[in-house]
């Protein structure tokens, strides 16, 4: 019998924190080759240290690209924030190490005579979808980047200049017959460019936006607060701690709410089944619950390099079904084309729209005029009503 009462936790990190900082570098490389041929294969990582940015991959796309690697690079840094010491966006050092795409992957992924395109490596794949909250996301991830968004508008705006870009968000949440109720433990550390901010002094300048993010009681008398708690946080970014891409999978994903296959999506091109299956079984496992099936869904798929349909399909409704996941399996394989060709044409991936997934979570979010988050849409309800 599943859990009704207990406490979960989830973790945010903000687009200044180092390991997004790469995301965001990595799929605005990407978004750079997509924008020029729709058709580029990309598989881009980034590092990120003192004054240094190193990115390395496999590409095959307009090498004009490559050519404008250090100046994407340096954008993504500016727009973020870094003018500091230690890493500056217009005096850090960038190292391009982008090559061409093994051509042992290209012929096993590459459409061919009467042989349909192949997923570009083997894998397993989860989408997740709760009604605990208006997004139909696990409420601790949802709202641990809620507050995160928060406050990089007030400090992009100028509205509260003192805190920097580097961030990290934290929320405990007790739950009541399955739904959350209230917050237990709220963690919030930010950098601060004024040294002589104490903890208190953060805290006076997080907590009203905090508050205003979180929904009407939940923050209660009990709630136990930690601001800052290890003191000053100046120095931050990859001055401070080093970054790498791929390296916030649960926090782009459920927060630990739901199980992940364990590829990171930031820096591939959508015929890398890593994303393009993982935000497929969102959109799933998400209209499956606006349809009415569960109040959550659990939804695998699995595949192999080369080979363009998955493997399995698997659905888990928790108990909480009002259709079988025998019949959810069966319909979703109706209502939607899973080749790595299918889910590109059906939401659309073809597009530069990545760069803007880096931070504060790749679901749960609005889909945009532009394409972006497309596999937040629930245009498959009535096609999954008649299905079953």
């Amino acid at each position: 019998m599943a859990r009704t009462k207990f406490v979960f936790t989830s973790e945010s990190v903000s687009e200044g924190h180092p390991d997004k900082v790469c995301d965001r570098i990595s799929d605005a490389v990407l978004d750079a080759f997509l924008s020029e041929d729709p058709h580029s294969r990309v598989a881009c990582e980034t590092f990120a240290t003192t004054d240094r940015v190193v990115i390395g991959g496999e590409v095959r796309g307009p090498g004009s690209v490559i050519e404008r690697v250090e100046e994407i690079a340096r954008e993504c840094v500016r727009d973020i924030g870094y003018e500091q010491k230690g890493f500056h966006w217009a005096n850090l050092k960038v190292d391009n190490y982008l090559h061409a795409q093994s051509a042992d992957i290209a012929q096993g992924v590459d459409a061919s005579g009467n042989k349909d395109e192949g997923a570009g490596d083997q894998g397993i794949m989860f989408g997740y979808a709760t009604t605990e909250t208006a997004e139909l996301m696990p409420a601790p991830i949802q709202y641990a980047h809620k507050i995160l968004r928060r406050l990089a508008e007030v400090r992009k705006s100028g509205e509260e200049p003192r805190l920097g870009p580097d961030a990290k968000s934290q929320l405990s949440i007790r739950y009541e017959n399955g739904q959350p109720v209230a917050v237990t433990s709220i963690v919030l550390s930010t950098q601060h460019l004024d040294a002589s901010m104490t903890s208190g002094d953060v805290r006076d300048v997080v907590e009203p936006y905090i508050r205003e993010v979180l929904p009407m009681g939940w923050i209660t008398p009990e709630t136990v607060w930690h601001v800052n708690p290890t003191g000053k946080f100046v120095i931050g970014g990859p001055d401070g701690d080093a970054g790498l891409t791929g390296r916030k999978i649960i926090v782009d994903t459920y927060g630990g709410a739901a199980p992940h296959g364990g590829g990171a999506f930031s820096g591939k091109d959508p015929t890398k089944v890593d994303r393009s299956a993982a935000y497929a079984a969102r959109y799933l496992a998400k209209n499956v619950v606006a349809a009415g099936m569960a109040e959550k869904c659990t939804l695998q798929l699995s595949y192999a390099i080369g080979v363009s349909q998955p493997l399995s399909i698997y659905v888990d409704t928790h108990g909480t079904g009002e259709v079988s996941p025998e019949e959810i399996e069966r319909a979703v394989g109706q209502v939607m084309d899973l080749s790595p060709r299918g889910i590109r044409e059906h939401l659309h991936l073809n597009r530069p729209i990545y760069q803007r997934t880096a931070a504060y979570g790749h679901f749960g979010r609005t889909p945009d005029e532009e394409g972006g988050f497309s596999w937040e849409k629930t245009d498959l309800v009535e096609a999954l009503k008649r299905a079953v």
